[in-house]
């Protein structure tokens, strides 16, 4: 298996565990509005995130321009299950629907 596959599937992967750390840390309620922003959640959420987008860049190193943008669509479906699992958020018609009006755009586009 090509490396840059490898790679960019886990930055996805890290992408969408760092929205649910800012999820999370955005449903709670601080005291004040430095500790809203400089939380666990919130420092780690943009640090994997941050992670991610290394990941991504060496990707690229490996993998055609083209081929990127349609695995980072994988991350829409991610969230929508890890949002599932960890919050209890319903995944309805509608959402289903979202996702792949997103992802058969990308995929029209691309081919």
């Amino acid at each position: 298996m090509n490396i840059g596959y490898v790679l960019s599937l886990t930055s996805i992967i890290i992408a969408a565990f760092s929205q649910m750390l800012l999820k999370k840390g955005a449903n709670k309620e601080y005291p004040n509005f430095i500790r809203q922003y400089l939380n666990v959640y919130v420092i780690c959420g943009y640090g994997m995130m941050f992670t991610a987008l290394l990941l991504t860049m060496m990707a690229y190193k490996h993998l055609a321009y083209r081929v990127v943008p349609l695995l980072e669509s994988l991350g829409f479906i991610f969230v929508m299950i890890l949002s599932r699992i960890f919050f209890k958020e319903e995944i309805t018609l509608r959402k289903v629907l979202g996702v792949c009006i997103i992802i058969a755009g990308i995929v029209i586009y691309y081919i």
